[in-house]
């Protein structure tokens, strides 16, 4: 596996956003997570966005931070928000989400952030345990869906 820095919007990062996307769908019977998001949330040192790659080119998994200080939406100065983590269904079991997430603590923590915060859903216990044995605790909810009562949020000092 290779896991490299891309832009949000390069191709590759696109096309994994749009699988996770409608997989919300089915899982939450709507058009995905609406929490608005900018290229530019991504670029370094605000940001980072990751895209693993089989042996054959074939991107599998993403995921990425953008930084968010306090806003009236529930973020503390220094946070590092999560977004987008996702393995195709066929690379799952593998251990790529606990390899990309860590490369995010690691950049984020590099950045000068202090807090990596997540919001998922309870319609998701793959990533709740994910995060949860990865040293995330429950908070205080944040963010676009955070009256939304399928919403957890996490959080895991840097």
């Amino acid at each position: 596996m290779h896991i490299r820095p891309v832009p949000f919007d390069h191709p590759d990062a696109v096309k994994l956003s749009d699988q996770v996307q409608a997989e919300y769908g089915v899982r939450y019977g709507d058009a995905g997570d609406a929490t608005p998001l900018d290229t530019a949330d991504f670029r370094p040192p605000n940001g980072l966005y990751l895209v693993a790659y089989d042996a054959l080119g074939t991107p599998v998994a993403s995921g990425g931070w953008r930084s968010q200080d306090e806003n009236g939406e529930g973020n503390e100065d220094g946070d590092a928000e999560l977004k987008r983590m996702y393995v195709i269904e066929q690379m799952r079991g593998r251990g790529l989400a606990r390899r990309i997430l860590a490369a995010l603590e690691e950049d984020a923590r590099a950045a000068g952030r202090t807090r990596m915060v997540l919001e998922t859903g309870t319609k998701q216990p793959e990533a709740v345990a994910l995060y949860t044995s990865s040293g995330y605790e429950p908070c205080t909810k944040f963010g676009y869906y955070r009256f939304h009562e399928l919403s957890l949020c996490y959080a895991k000092a840097l």
